[in-house]
């Protein structure tokens, strides 16, 4: 299985920064995508960006030119680097890892427990 954690949440004030970090573990045999998606108080889940093993990443649209996301795949890791935060980017950030735990198995949606971001005054 795939275990997933999230880090480097917190609280800043609109116009911060804050640099998300997942690593996974486990025992599988790849990771294909991996992602971040977010879920605000009384609202669905929403796919933030993602970024394959190699290529070019994605972004949700009002999260482009602040938000970039990176990978390490020496250390099964993607980050996201947050600048210029607003409220409306407050929410627990969710780490997803598409992977497979043997070479025969289907590929699988594993997700972490969420980092909590909170963009207040």
């Amino acid at each position: 299985q795939v275990q997933l954690v999230e880090s480097g949440g917190g609280v800043v004030q609109p116009g911060g920064s804050l640099r998300l970090s997942c690593v996974a573990s486990g025992t599988f045999v790849n990771i294909h995508s991996m992602g971040w998606f977010r879920q605000a108080p009384g609202k669905g889940r929403e796919l933030v960006a993602t970024i394959p093993p190699a290529g070019s990443p994605d972004y949700l649209d009002s999260v482009k030119g602040r938000f970039t996301i990176s990978r390490d795949n020496t250390k099964n890791s993607i980050y996201l680097q947050m600048n210029g935060l607003t409220p409306e980017d407050t929410g627990v950030y969710i780490c997803s890892a598409a992977a497979r735990v043997t070479s025969w198995s289907n590929w699988r949606d594993f997700w972490g427990r969420g980092t909590q971001v909170t963009v207040s005054s």
